[in-house]
């Protein structure tokens, strides 16, 4: 499985990922450097509305109509 996680790399190299990460064994990765200027701003407006989202969204209703789309183990 292909796994894409957010890092931070320092002027000298230094790899520190943004959140913890397990692994089951030894991985290769590959890096891929972004142009911070590429990098979008977060609306204000979604910000805003992500309260309000949240409550609509988190109603059973809407876990029965996005149960089709949930990973089976």
């Amino acid at each position: 499985m292909i796994q894409t996680v957010e890092a931070i790399i320092d002027e000298t190299g230094n790899v520190r990922l943004t959140e913890p990460l397990r692994l089951s064994s030894v991985r290769r990765a590959l890096v891929t450097i972004l142009n911070e200027l590429d990098r979008l701003p977060v609306s204000e407006t979604a910000l805003l509305s992500e309260a309000a989202l949240a409550a609509d969204w988190d109603r059973p209703e809407e876990d029965a109509a996005w149960a089709h789309l949930q990973r089976v183990s």
